[in-house]
């Protein structure tokens, strides 16, 4: 495994990041999951990326069960705050004070440890002032329950705003957490600029594209049985913008560039997203621990430039680089 800084903070991270946002406590089971961990650890991760809202806490629990026992100085363990948890009261979402301050000691309970590395605001909050909820991070960094904070999905403008009220706060906010992959790169226009200027770096979810890199799609063909693309509670609905017949014509193309570099098309792809300098981590699930084991395989691997090209040859006009898809996917209220 190799490792990377996080930003420009002092804080080094596993390259291929363990995140369990459609598995754990929900797609897999408890006894597969702490499998995949297992395998994680095995193949050299120490980073792992979880969620209060993932399976509505029972992600973070499975997780902290998986890691009992392990040196939690070894560890970087990540969370985040922003979408409904428990019954979806009229306070249980948001990046209100209270619902922050409440959040992480539920966070911190459901994971078995006293702190998390990195405490990330999962969404913009356009109901909360900004002011209010820097503050609250602040606040919950001073009392040594998160050592940095992050945000995820946030625009660049957001982004530099919220750098700002950091700073005068006397805290680090460190990371981005984006959509990011062959086919999704609306990071590069803005925000990877603005993250570059300000020494924030990006924790990339989704570099497979849902598992649409694979090759598994096949054009004119019905989805594999027990594929994502089939599960409505696995991510068919977020996969849906990529089922395109021409599309997935064009990642078929990716083959015969993965089979040249001498990795599988799953490999290549987050072996791409982690070309880009300002990437300190590409994040990937997995719901057996042979997925991990084959991913973990893409850290430290240099594309060529010839490929880098051919890449971009054989996706063409299916990629999407638009930066104003950011704001337009983004919540423009609470969700209740």
């Amino acid at each position: 495994m190799d490792f990377r800084y996080l930003g420009n903070s002092g804080l080094k991270i596993s390259e291929i990041t363990y995140g369990n946002w459609l598995t754990h406590g929900s797609q897999v089971e408890n006894e597969a999951a702490t499998a995949c961990v297992r395998a994680a650890l095995d193949h050299g991760i120490s980073t792992f990326d979880t969620a209060d809202v993932y399976a509505n806490t029972k992600a973070e629990s499975v997780l902290g069960e998986a890691l009992k026992g392990e040196r939690r100085e070894s560890l970087e363990i990540f969370t985040k705050v922003y979408w409904p948890t428990g019954p979806g009261g009229k306070n249980d979402t948001g990046l209100s004070r209270k619902h922050i301050m409440e959040s992480i000691h539920g966070s911190l309970q459901r994971l078995q440890t006293d702190y998390v590395d990195l405490y990330q605001a999962h969404r913009y909050d356009t109901e909360t002032p900004l002011e209010e909820t820097m503050q609250a991070f602040a606040d919950v960094v001073r009392q040594g329950k998160a050592l940095y904070i992050g945000v995820s999905e946030w625009t660049a403008d957001q982004i530099r705003a919220g750098h700002a009220l950091a700073k005068d706060l006397g805290i680090q906010l460190i990371s981005s957490q984006p959509q990011y992959s062959m086919l999704w790169r609306v990071i590069e226009p803005e925000v990877v600029p603005a993250c570059e200027e300000l020494g924030i770096g990006q924790i990339v979810w989704s570099p497979i594209a849902q598992g649409v890199l694979t090759g598994k799609y096949k054009p004119g063909e019905a989805p594999p049985a027990g594929s994502r693309a089939t599960d409505d509670k696995g991510g068919a609905d977020m996969i849906k913008r990529f089922m395109d017949d021409e599309l997935l014509t064009r990642v078929q193309k990716l083959q015969p560039i993965a089979d040249e570099a001498g990795l599988t098309m799953a490999q290549l792809a987050i072996a791409w997203v982690l070309q880009n300098d300002n990437v300190s981590a590409a994040l990937v699930g997995a719901s057996r621990p042979e997925q991990v084991e084959s991913n973990v395989k893409a850290a430290g691997v240099t594309l060529e430039p010839s490929a880098m090209q051919a890449i971009d040859d054989a996706l063409g006009d299916s990629v999407v680089r638009d930066p104003a898809m950011t704001e337009k996917n983004a919540p423009q209220a609470r969700v209740a």
